[in-house]
């Protein structure tokens, strides 16, 4: 027993002597917890997402309206997006003739549009627009969601007028003050309060009362749902000025969305276009950095001393893995992006030239991020435990597993940081968006950048190293 206890010991001491062992077994997960977390807003007061970039454009001059943009402010989700910026800097309200171009140029993906006709005068009911850009399946739904919850939850003043508009088409101006100033003389007499500011605020779209309206001892008794009734309205109120929601499928048949889809309306397989790019850069990276970690097991058995004594450089040697591992990288994108093709029927072939294009600046990025990686350790083993931590973590922040607009702030501007962003983000403009070469060009100027800077560190490393010693 005795000797099962010394080897027990033996392995728990070469545990802790390999790093990249240690590594693998300790920080990687602790660290991966820590992202997830945030990620997850895990013990945030409000864990949900916040900051999502949202356009309004308000064209209606109602109160109820401004009211409607003021309660999207409000909402943490949303970072309300109301001005063009000008080339000069100088700002201007949006207009809905902005939304397209600036939804193509990704600024934001969501619209809200409160036109003119907000509230209808053919029958009871609201006009809005929503425009989009839904390359994200999770995204889309939890914006629809949140926008559609405020919309309902905030503005049953837009009910009120339209039902007090209605009226006065149906009985007439006269008829329907006369009504409004008998329906509050009554509210005052019975609970206590000004008439006339009872009358002034359901002339003004209220959908119920608050308690500065009434006086008295009865004033917590007064039924708020006498003035939504008197506008015409089917929201009653449920505590003092907190007017409630009609019940949503009420709402949906009341309520006329437009939803106007601008990027994205042709993909024949969208939920396979925009996934398959995420799947495909994480298995490059690890195999690309496998890859380049062979350049240890060829000095262990030292090809490169046969290698070097012939007329051959190191800086041959290191072009010569540069290039095979873009051409490696090139093949097994086309094969992942092919296998999309046949089993989900993502559609590849129109935008073949364009794709082979990102898919080549991705592969030189993921080539150089191996070979950097393998400039800096002294070890396969080594190698391989970082490389996981980091093609895991770049994974992650980078949009492959999650959409970037629901993590926090300070984890969105780190993922632009990372290939893998900017590799989906090709991906996305090709495929999804059918991008061409001017709207491509930021971002292979991105990745090609993030190659000059990576390969000109790893040459240097590799100079000063002992790898060709």
């Amino acid at each position: 027993m005795k000797a099962v206890f010394v080897l027990v010991r033996k392995d728990f001491a070469l545990l802790v002597q390999d790093r990249a062992s240690l590594s693998l077994t300790f920080i990687v997960p602790f660290a991966l917890i820590y992202l997830f977390g945030q990620i997850f807003g895990v013990n945030r007061p409000d864990p949900g997402p916040r900051g999502i970039p949202l356009a309004v454009v308000n064209a209606s001059d109602r109160p109820a309206a401004a009211r409607l943009v003021e309660a999207l402010r409000a909402e943490k989700t949303f970072r309300v997006v109301t001005d063009y910026v000008k080339p000069d800097h100088t700002r201007r309200p949006l207009t809905e003739a902005d939304l397209t171009p600036m939804i193509h140029a990704d600024e934001f993906h969501f619209a809200l549009v409160i036109p003119p006709d907000v509230i209808r005068t053919d029958r009871l009911g609201l006009h809005l627009k929503i425009y989009s850009n839904p390359r994200n399946e999770i995204e889309t739904q939890v914006v629809n969601g949140i926008l559609q919850k405020t919309i309902f939850s905030n503005v049953p003043q837009l009910f009120a007028q339209a039902g007090r508009e209605r009226a006065v088409a149906l009985i007439g101006a006269s008829s329907f003050a006369r009504f409004n100033q008998g329906i509050a003389d009554a509210v005052a007499q019975a609970f206590g309060g000004d008439a006339d500011r009872i009358r002034r605020r359901m002339e003004e779209g209220e959908a119920g009362m608050r308690r500065l309206d009434l006086d008295g001892p009865d004033a917590a008794a007064a039924d708020p749902s006498a003035s939504a009734a008197a506008a015409g309205a089917p929201a009653p109120a449920t505590g003092a000025g907190a007017p409630a929601a009609a019940p949503p499928n009420l709402l949906a048949r009341i309520v006329q969305i437009d939803d106007v889809q601008v990027v994205g309306k042709e993909v024949k397989s969208p939920q396979a276009t925009l996934l398959v790019g995420g799947w495909a850069i994480q298995f490059l990276l690890f195999a690309l950095t496998t890859s380049a970690t062979a350049l240890f097991y060829e000095k262990d058995h030292g090809i490169f001393h046969r290698l070097l004594s012939a007329p051959v450089t190191r800086g041959d040697i290191l072009w010569s893995k540069f290039i095979y591992g873009i051409c490696l990288g090139l093949i097994q994108l086309l094969v992942l992006f092919t296998a999309g093709h046949v089993l989900y029927g993502i559609e590849i072939l129109p935008y073949l030239g364009w794709l082979i294009v990102v898919c080549l600046f991705a592969a030189a990025a993921c080539t150089s991020f191996g070979m950097l990686l393998a400039s800096m350790v002294s070890s396969p083993d080594a190698a391989r435990g970082i490389a996981t931590f980091l093609i895991l973590l770049m994974s992650a922040i980078g949009g492959a597993w999650f959409p970037v607009s629901l993590m926090p702030d300070f984890i969105q501007r780190l993922s632009k940081f990372t290939l893998v962003y900017w590799s989906m983000e090709g991906f996305s403009r090709v495929l999804w968006a059918h991008a061409h070469l001017a709207e491509l060009l930021p971002v292979l100027g991105v990745l090609g950048g993030i190659v000059a800077v990576v390969m000109a560190v790893a040459v240097w490393r590799f100079n000063r190293g002992t790898l060709f010693d």
